[in-house]
């Protein structure tokens, strides 16, 4: 087993936050995104999407996309569980999951490849209009979320959970595209500063 890995890149990330928090480890393969690594000819038979992390398995079967990745790993190794428990636990997890993805670190990433001059070659055509359009949207969304975390110290319950790791990366992600926490979201900064201080943070 290998995983074909992207370095800082949100998506790569995540999955190591995951595997930092399962306490498992798998060999990686660095590919260096900036230098366009993604788009050689080793990823691109494995994925031809040519998007990183990839995961090959000692039998050659081929997973991608990060949270398919670490749905496998929890299958693995249910414990501690990070997509959440029993049917109501798990559909919490789930529905918090897809909100941190679609209408936070989805229009995170908008922001930054759209806007960012070293995502040229990447997001063609760049519209910076999209780009723009999407920050506010990043801020109303925290702002929800503040309301939120008032009355829990995470984001999908009492438990760490794969939608704190989505979330922990597009907050980080948010410094390049250039968008800042609302000074008045007291609930997400402590939300943050926690998830930021576990030692999966720095994988």
């Amino acid at each position: 087993m290998k995983l074909f890995d992207g370095g800082r890149a949100p998506n790569p990330r995540r999955v190591r936050v995951f595997l930092a928090e399962k306490g498992m480890k798998v060999p990686l393969v660095p590919v260096d995104m900036g230098a366009m690594g993604h788009r050689a000819d080793e990823i691109r038979v494995r994925n031809p999407l040519q998007r990183l992390p990839v995961l090959e398995l000692d039998d050659g079967t081929i997973l991608t996309e990060s949270v398919a990745i670490c749905r496998y790993f929890e299958e693995l190794q249910p414990q501690p569980p990070l997509f959440g428990q029993g049917a109501l636990g798990k559909a919490q997890v789930e529905m918090w999951q897809r909100r941190m993805e679609l209408e936070l670190m989805m229009r995170v990433a908008h922001a930054f490849r759209h806007i960012h001059p070293a995502m040229k070659e990447w997001e063609v055509p760049q519209v910076p209009e999209w780009g723009e359009a999407n920050k506010p949207k990043v801020v109303d969304f925290l702002r929800f979320l503040d309301g939120e975390l008032a009355g829990r110290e995470f984001i999908a319950g009492d438990a760490y959970s794969i939608a704190d790791i989505t979330g922990l990366i597009a907050v980080d992600f948010m410094k390049p595209a250039r968008i800042q926490v609302p000074d008045e979201c007291a609930n997400v900064r402590r939300w943050h500063e926690a998830v930021s201080a576990r030692p999966s943070a720095a994988a």
